[in-house]
């Protein structure tokens, strides 16, 4: 089972690129995201998932393991195959996927070509409780973002993680933390405010019930 690629790139096409390793050369489908770091005929290292069917063996490439790891992750929603998934991953970096999912920001995932309003609402029902325990995950290994860039701007910042913890330590599970703090921080990069720490939480507390009521209001 192939993991890892390294080597020079050959060539690259739409969704695909062909990585030589030794003088052979290995036909990778990757993100536009992923492709978007190759430049023909200097080295670069992948992360390969190796997906085995009767009829083929087909070699997934990514340049970060976040990718992979959300493409892993997407693979388990109910309708999302592979193409799709690196459509998604295409579309949105991970940063922005947690936040889109937290929050429920289905026409954030609808983004992404071959993604119906339909499909997005399943991906982000399934996916909504798995993501909370990541942003903070994301954010130890992310640069720090400008206030409230939220879910159009990029990486989650470092006013979202400290407002998610201190609602963590109040009681309330990750997801709906996040869920609320992600809104909160859209609703104030969209009206043009500078966000604090203090102001998420406090937004994001009057989104959110009592913790041992179940959280986020509905």
């Amino acid at each position: 089972m192939i993991a890892k690629l390294s080597g020079t790139v050959d060539s690259t096409g739409d969704g695909w690129a062909i990585i030589d390793v030794n003088g052979v050369g290995y036909l990778v489908f990757c993100s536009s995201r992923t492709l978007s770091s190759f430049v023909i005929g200097e080295a670069v290292r992948v992360v390969i998932e190796t997906h085995v069917r009767e009829d083929h063996i087909h070699l997934y490439g990514f340049a970060e393991i976040g990718e992979r790891d959300w493409f892993l992750l997407l693979t388990t929603v109910q309708g999302v195959g592979a193409k799709v998934c690196l459509a998604i991953v295409s579309a949105l970096s991970a940063d922005e996927l947690v936040q889109a999912i937290a929050s429920a920001d289905k026409a954030a995932v609808s983004r992404a070509n071959g993604v119906g309003p339909k499909l997005a609402t399943r991906i982000v029902s399934e996916l909504k409780d798995k993501v909370g325990g990541m942003a903070l995950g994301l954010v130890a290994q992310s640069g720090q973002a400008a206030p409230g860039q939220g879910t159009a701007g990029g990486a989650v910042s470092v006013q979202t993680s400290d407002a998610v913890s201190a609602l963590v330590n109040l009681g309330y599970s990750p997801s709906d933390a996040l869920g609320a703090v992600s809104h909160a921080a859209r609703d104030a990069h969209e009206a043009g405010e500078t966000v604090s720490v203090e102001i998420l939480i406090r937004q994001a507390l009057s989104n959110l019930g009592p913790a041992d009521l179940g959280g986020l209001k509905r």
